[in-house]
């Protein structure tokens, strides 16, 4: 058979690739949802599991290990299996992890599940845009990606205060073993809804994994890493996206609460703001950005000012709400110039590795918070003074702001590492040999 003319599919395909995505999509928001998920629920999971906030940081942050250790292994496993067999196996083990995190008797047992989960979910978001990018017309392929993150974000949104809503109202366990059920179900559906190829769903039969060779994989992941250009956009992601997860993932909400004097229900909405604003700079930015054609002015004042916002936070004291949403939404807003390191990587090695290059400057965006969430609870812990309050210890201000200034650290290195990203002006700029991608 054929290629076929992904413009004129037949409705039957056309019905196929719509649910597809949708399933894909689903599992993508998701993966937000567990990402910032236990900033809305800090105090409930210290109080459960009577545990530190470096405990507490681990926890968190397991998520953030899986997923970055897997971020390049995805790709090639998108290439392999195919999107189906990951979507339906990510499914089935993010929702059996959703479920062990849910009903864990145990502070070990839960660190298990939310483990799954990572791996679990890890696998979405390559596997939505393998599918986008195999059933779409290449015209559409930006548009239907800044899309999906958009709705992804959402899936962050729901993590803040309507979590935060649900916990009081049914039991943050309630709230993951449904959501692992979710996970379960969207894993099932994709197995009988997702085709990997259009050719394989118009004939009936299986089109046939590519097969990847070993040594030529392993010559291209070595040629992105050994080009220096690759590298700053790995550190501005570990600098940015560590502090911004780190905090809004995790400690934001205790942090507001026992610093600003907030209800869990009014420092939850800080981190839907937060991540609203996120989601409006992921769908604007790239567009600014090839509006412009420039990278780096828009990386560099993205950063600067997310760097200072870091400010306010560690110096400003109890604030106004109208402030403290304006601070959420603004750096929000800003964190998202991150996402054209993506771009920025991609345009400085050969179009052949591009998916290899995103991997590996995609690394930073889990490493960081993976760092971060653990480490920032160490230092509150080292100052901690021993007072407690509902099963759950009480920090200080002054315990916060040991653990804001890493944070604040982490986004001055991010904001550095900008300077050094190389412009593109919105092109490949990628010169080298052709026998170098054989």
């Amino acid at each position: 058979m054929g290629p076929v003319d992904l413009a004129r599919l037949a409705p039957r395909l056309r019905r196929l690739r719509n649910i597809a995505l949708i399933l894909a999509i689903g599992a993508y928001l998701l993966s937000f949802f567990h990402r910032v998920a236990p900033a809305a629920i800090a105090r409930d999971l210290a109080a459960s599991f009577q545990t530190s906030a470096a405990s507490l940081g681990v926890l968190a942050a397991t998520y953030f290990y899986v997923y970055t250790v897997m971020q390049i292994p995805t790709g090639v496993l998108a290439d392999t299996l195919g999107p189906r067999k990951i979507l339906t196996l990510g499914g089935i083990v993010a929702g059996a992890g959703s479920l062990l995190f849910g009903l864990a008797p145990s502070f070990e047992i839960a660190v298990i599940g939310r483990t799954l989960v990572g791996l679990g979910v890890s696998v979405a978001f390559i596997a939505m845009l393998k599918l986008i990018a195999v059933w779409f017309e290449e015209s559409r392929f930006a548009t239907l990606t800044g899309a999906a993150m958009f709705i992804g974000n959402i899936g962050s949104v729901t993590a803040g205060a309507p979590l935060a809503w649900a916990a009081q109202a049914a039991g943050w366990r309630s709230v993951f073993v449904v959501v692992g059920v979710l996970s379960l179900a969207i894993g099932l559906l994709s197995w009988f809804y997702v085709r990997d190829h259009p050719v394989e769903a118009s004939a009936g039969q299986r089109a046939g994994a590519v097969r990847v060779d070993r040594t030529a994989w392993l010559s291209g992941l070595g040629a992105v890493m050994k080009n220096p250009a690759t590298w700053p956009g790995f550190f501005v992601n570990l600098g940015i996206a560590g502090s911004f997860f780190a905090f809004a993932g995790l400690w934001a909400v205790p942090y507001l609460t026992q610093v600003h004097g907030m209800t869990r229900g009014v420092a939850s909405n800080h981190i839907s703001v937060y991540f609203i604003g996120f989601a409006i700079g992921c769908a604007v930015i790239g567009r600014l950005s090839d509006g412009m054609g420039r990278r780096k002015p828009i990386m560099v004042a993205g950063a600067v000012l997310h760097a200072l916002g870091w400010l306010v936070w560690i110096f400003g004291g109890p604030l106004p709400l109208a402030v403290t949403y304006g601070v959420c939404g603004v750096m929000g807003l800003v964190t998202a110039s991150l996402t054209l390191s993506w771009a920025c990587a991609k345009e400085v090695n050969p179009p052949l590795l591009s998916g290899m290059a995103t991997s590996v400057v995609n690394v930073g965006v889990f490493l960081g918070p993976a760092i971060l969430q653990p480490l920032v609870g160490r230092a509150m812990d080292s100052s901690w003074q021993g007072a407690m309050e509902g099963g759950a210890r009480l920090y200080t201000a002054a315990d916060y702001r040991t653990g804001l200034l890493l944070l604040a650290g982490f986004a001055a290195l991010g904001a550095v590492s900008t300077l050094f990203v190389r412009e593109t002006n919105c092109r490949n700029i990628w010169r080298g040999k052709p026998s170098s991608l054989k």
